[in-house]
């Protein structure tokens, strides 16, 4: 038995949705109360697969985790004692690497499969285990397991030879506790990274530039207790924001950071989407006509490559050619041929997609491959003509929170079916 969304074509978004917590802030601050023994009461957490694997993970390494009543998320980490999460779990979440820095920091050691997640092309880790190795840690890698040693750790200059998110992360939990000043120059500077930098100070941690190409931080001896409300998720707002476009809607985005989108508001407008921008809300207004687009991806504050297949969808609309450039991920076009089988006239050349555009979408039965291209297939449905089944809900449900009745409440029908075919 597997799940399938059935999509209705020809539907119009209409109304207000509110945008929940950042999944990729998350799943690196949840591995980040593993460096105090005091207690983290998080809120805003999204209610999606990711987050509950990383409870499940916590929890099996002896952390005592429950919600309150106003439904936050409270961790206590006195009870772990234990620097080997569990391979079975590991193996399906991406951000479980980020159990690398966090236990490193505490126990000065850490053995742990390499992560899983969805398939985006060569993401290796090099730069994360250049950051360990600086502040004293031994590597060692065997039986497809990275096992980290250090008899402490000493802060140290270190200089990322590409830009990344995860590794910037990774290292600030290893260098929180450790001896010294760390300086890493050449990191990310999405949002995300600001709100974990947030977290780990408001535990006590000294952490400064989060949000520039430079980050400074001085090591402390312990951390405390903590609450923290987690940032609004960016890419949902902006997958949210894309489907009222394309579906020639009107919707509201509430809750939100707007200058955190500023790369979307660019977009849609330029596509030739009417915007109202408030202090904490987005107004889409989307009946004007199409113009194509020549769009790169590109690491915060560029466009986000995680947008780059809905607005791949929303491009199918706009007459004439319209080009994608994907500068992040490898293979972030999987999505495509799934998308002419849907009718869409989508050319690759190496990192580059040429949409020919303003040809009409029809229903199909479509595979979703990864978390960002299920979210545009829903999109894909939503302009079609007829019906579209959608499999591979698991990667869906990964970063978007029931996104059917989220959907149902912008006035769309998605409905969540159980099929006998696999």
């Amino acid at each position: 038995m597997s799940e399938k969304l059935l999509i209705t074509g020809k539907q119009t978004i209409k109304g207000r949705v509110k945008v929940n917590g950042a999944k990729n802030a998350a799943v690196a601050i949840l591995p980040a109360a593993l460096l105090t023994e005091g207690q983290g009461v998080i809120s805003n957490l999204p209610r999606i697969t990711d987050i509950h694997m990383l409870v499940e993970i916590l929890s099996a390494l002896g952390a005592d985790i429950s919600f309150n009543k106003e439904g936050s998320l409270v961790v206590n980490s006195a009870g772990v004692n234990r620097f080997d999460p569990p391979p079975q779990l590991v193996n399906r979440l991406r951000a479980s690497y980020y159990l690398m820095g966090s236990l490193l920091g505490r126990f000065k050691q850490v053995e742990i499969p390499m992560p899983g997640g969805c398939d985006l092309g060569p993401r290796p880790i090099d730069q994360h285990i250049k950051g360990f190795s600086a502040l004293g840690a031994q590597v060692e890698m065997e039986r497809g397991m990275v096992i980290l040693k250090a008899k402490k750790l000493t802060g140290a200059h270190i200089y990322l030879d590409v830009i990344s998110v995860g590794a910037t992360i990774n290292i600030m939990l290893a260098a929180v506790l450790a001896e010294g000043k760390t300086v890493i120059e050449n990191v990310a500077r999405e949002p995300e990274i600001v709100d974990v930098a947030n977290f780990l100070n408001a535990m006590g941690a000294h952490v400064v530039g989060a949000g520039t190409d430079v980050i400074k931080i001085q090591g402390v001896k312990e951390l405390g207790g903590v609450e923290h409300n987690v940032i609004p998720d960016r890419i949902e707002a902006g997958t949210f924001m894309i489907a009222a476009a394309a579906t020639g809607g009107e919707a509201v985005i509430e809750e939100v950071i707007p200058k955190h989108l500023d790369s979307i508001i660019a977009k849609l407008r330029e596509v030739g989407k009417e915007l109202e921008v408030g202090p904490d809300w987005i107004k889409v207004m989307a009946n004007n006509p199409f113009y194509p687009l020549d769009l790169k991806t590109f690491p915060y504050p560029g466009f986000p490559t995680d947008l780059q297949p809905p607005v791949m969808v929303l491009l199918t609309m706009a007459p004439g050619l319209s080009f994608i450039t994907e500068n992040v991920f490898e293979r972030r076009f999987r999505h495509v041929d799934e998308l002419c089988k849907m009718g869409a006239k989508i050319k690759l050349e190496g990192r580059t997609a040429i949409i020919e555009g303003g040809h009409e979408l029809t229903g199909a039965s479509v595979q979703a491959g990864d978390l960002r291209g299920g979210a545009a297939f829903i999109i894909a449905g939503l302009i079609s003509e007829g019906e579209t089944y959608l499999d591979g809900l698991e990667h869906i449900d990964r970063g978007y929170e029931r996104i059917e009745e989220r959907f149902s409440g912008l006035g769309v029908k998605l409905q969540r079916i159980t099929s006998e075919k696999p």
